[in-house]
């Protein structure tokens, strides 16, 4: 890729996302699509004010979105949105801050290093070419390249000093965190599977008040059994339809009845008859329901698996992480998710079948990510137009347009790049959905890790091999050892295509983002066609954590991988992540509903997925040394290798244990404070209903009546 194809996708990018924005800035100002724009806090029932009247200055583009964003405080948004909503923002921070720091050191060092190298640029070259300013500028054995050691450990050490500042600062909030959520029900509830059956009362309920009244006597409390409620699901499935169609029948007979009062009474003798006909199918199976959910039925149902709340945080802890038997797949116990974060379905999978499911999973992310080299070898096709050409000659038609090659192998290849992948993160959602997790949660975050590798193996190395490494693949697999050569080799090539790909991710996949163009079709074809109903709800969605975190985590894995073979790609990322920053900032506060919360599980992930970016640097700069002649700074970069890979098994001793487990000292603290101020009768009486499945919760069998309430949406007079 040349200079100008560079420049031409900068500039459709750019051009773009300014559209994008200020479309985003327009719209927002009209009541009618607060609905997409204000979906969180219309839920909320917050009062939104719009300009009562039309006037000009509504059709014109405004920032002001841009301030507010910026002046909201973390606690702020860990006190509306939770642990897991500031760890997405804090991910934008760190890239800020790692990246204004890397171009202090690759723009005002390693740039003229490159540039004002003995090897020196033609004119002609410069032309044509982005190499003058990487490292593929400098010539072999060169003493500059010690320059370009020394920035990389300067960048490794100040990449690990703000990972260890981040996973501690994440860990102190969580534990401040915990408690002013602690009285949620999941901290005195535990998860309890693989139950055995008790042969003598023909039921597992008994055995669990048994087992952990004799084990925990003093702390135990009560337990709440999980049943196979497939049957009962579907009958209520049914009754909400007949409740609906009855109360629609109602509806339209008062109607009727009150615009031709002395007209048509035969049909409103039959009107009334098909309404009690209905009230009679419903209350048939209402009865239906209630002998499936009494005692006798419900035993025969039985789940090995409950719900066991305790009467304290602390007895909680240590039954959760304490083994109960001898047999370890007997008795599993586990910290209880929240309740609106449990998979129900999930919980009827026998224990000893996950290593299957997790199997089927793994198999069919391997398979998508096959399917996906194709159209990746595509875009590497287009972004090679001089290959190109050669095995496709009609392609030398693009040239007879001034400035379309440059359009074509300049913006084309990330746009289609883009366009594919845009997919992959809901099917690996639905593929995490069949891996058998018990809570929401943890199958996001499988999804996350699932996303970020499908990424790192796709448009990272598939995108690399399809490009310059083509030709030596098969050398790469017959000598493994050099593989951090070709890997330096094919990182220095696809130095241009990759500053197109953060251009395209960041401002227009931001920009799309905001603006949500697929929210506002499907709210023009509901207005125009079906409409949207006696009541407007708004567009609610659920916090996309496994699609945010997965594509800047991979943004930043490019970042660091050049930042010292390419400088020239570090100013795009502080743009990435500032837009990144404000955008995700507004959706948060306005748009995505947090429909559980894990404090902070996502951060070991993310500091997982940095460091490898971090490891994947350094082996490419040992192999870039040694394509440059330079063996003995590739030598000296191998301790800075032992020293990351330290660095990560420290972290992982350190913090990581906190994240996945509940400190008996946290727990026993918080008791205490509850009992100084008197709370913990209040806490046992709200938590031993809040594991009750949703097909044994107490339903209201009669017509719902509407309520009045004061409008979400106002005007300002």
């Amino acid at each position: 890729m040349n200079a100008q194809s560079l420049f031409a996708s900068a500039a459709i990018n750019i051009g773009l996302s300014l559209f994008l924005l200020s479309l985003f800035s327009i719209l927002k100002k009209y009541s009618s699509n607060s609905f997409i724009y204000y979906a969180r806090r219309l839920s909320k029932h917050e009062n939104i004010h719009f300009s009562p009247t039309f006037s000009f200055s509504s059709l014109l583009p405004s920032v002001s979105w841009i301030p507010r964003a910026f002046r909201v405080s973390e606690d702020e948004i860990l006190q509306n949105s939770g642990l897991d909503a500031l760890v997405v923002i804090r991910l934008f921070k760190l890239g800020i801050k790692f990246f204004l720091s890397c171009s202090v050191v690759g723009l005002f060092i390693l740039l003229p290093v490159n540039y004002t190298s003995q090897k020196g640029p033609s004119r002609s070259s410069l032309s044509h070419s982005m190499d003058s300013f990487t490292i593929s500028n400098i010539e072999r054995g060169s003493n500059r390249l010690w320059v370009h050691f020394a920035c990389l450990c300067i960048i490794s050490f100040n990449g690990m000093y703000l990972l260890h500042k981040e996973y501690n600062e994440i860990l102190v909030r969580g534990s401040q965190h915990l408690r002013t959520i602690k009285h949620r029900p999941d901290q005195f509830t535990i998860l309890v599977r693989e139950i055995p059956f008790c042969s003598e009362h023909k039921a597992r309920g008994c055995c669990v008040d048994h087992f952990f009244s004799k084990l925990h006597p003093y702390t135990y409390q009560s337990h709440q059994m999980v049943y196979n409620g497939k049957i009962i699901e579907d009958l209520l499935r049914q009754e909400k339809s007949l409740s609906r169609k009855v109360e629609d029948l109602r509806l339209r007979s008062m109607t009727e009845k009150h615009s031709k009062k002395s007209k048509l009474f035969s049909l409103f003798q039959g009107s009334s008859e098909e309404v009690g006909e209905q009230e009679k199918r419903l209350q048939e199976l209402c009865h239906k329901i209630r002998n499936l959910r009494r005692g006798n039925v419900l035993k025969q149902r039985e789940l090995p698996v409950a719900f066991v709340s305790f009467k304290s945080r602390w007895g909680t802890a240590l039954a959760a992480q304490s083994q109960h038997h001898e047999n370890p797949l007997l008795w599993i116990t586990e910290l209880a998710p929240e309740p609106r974060d449990v998979l129900w379905k999930n919980l009827s999978i026998p224990y000893r079948q996950f290593p299957l499911y997790k199997l089927g999973g793994f198999l069919a992310a391997s398979l998508l990510t096959i399917f996906f080299a194709l159209p990746v070898t595509a875009v590497q096709g287009i972004a090679k137009f001089e290959s190109l050409k050669k095995w496709f000659p009609p392609a030398m038609a693009v040239q007879l347009i001034p400035g379309l090659s440059s359009i074509v192998t300049g913006y084309l290849p990330s746009l289609i790049l883009n366009m594919f992948i845009y997919v992959v993160p809901f099917a690996m959602l639905s593929l995490a959905t069949q891996g058998g997790f018990v809570s929401r949660s943890r199958k996001e975050i499988k999804a996350c890790s699932m996303v970020f590798y499908f990424l790192v193996g796709n448009v990272f190395f598939l995108s690399l091999l399809s490009g310059s490494l083509l030709e030596q693949i098969g050398e790469s697999f017959i000598h493994p050892k050099d593989f951090p050569s070709h890997l330096a080799g094919a990182v220095s090539a696809q130095a241009d295509f990759f500053m197109t790909y953060i251009l395209t991710d960041g401002l227009s996949g931001f920009s799309l983002e905001v603006l949500q163009p697929g929210l506002m079709v499907l709210d023009f074809l509901r207005s125009h066609t079906l409409g949207r109903g006696e009541e407007e709800n708004p567009y609610l969605f659920s916090m996309p954590y496994y699609r945010v975190i997965p594509f800047v985590s991979v943004s930043m894995l490019i970042g660091m991988i050049y930042a010292v073979i390419a400088p020239l790609l570090l100013p795009f990322l502080i743009g990435y992540f500032y837009l990144g920053y404000v955008v995700w900032v507004n959706q948060i506060q306005d748009v995505y509903d947090i429909v559980y919360e894990t404090c902070g599980e996502y951060w070991p992930h993310i500091h997982h997925y940095i460091f490898t970016a971090m490891i994947l640097m350094q082996i490419t700069m040992i192999g870039m040394f040694g394509l440059k002649s330079k063996p003995a700074a590739s030598i000296a970069t191998i301790p800075l290798f032992l020293i990351t890979l330290l660095f990560n098994e420290y972290c992982k001793i350190r913090f990581l244990p906190t994240f996945s487990n509940f400190p008996v000292q946290n727990a026993l603290e918080n008791d205490k404070c509850d009992e100084r101020n008197g709370l913990t009768e209040v806490e046992h009486e709200n938590k031993i209903d809040a594991y009750l499945q949703p097909c044994m919760r107490p339903i209201n069998f009669s017509p719902r009546e509407s309520s009045s309430t004061q409008p979400l949406v106002s005007v300002s007079t």
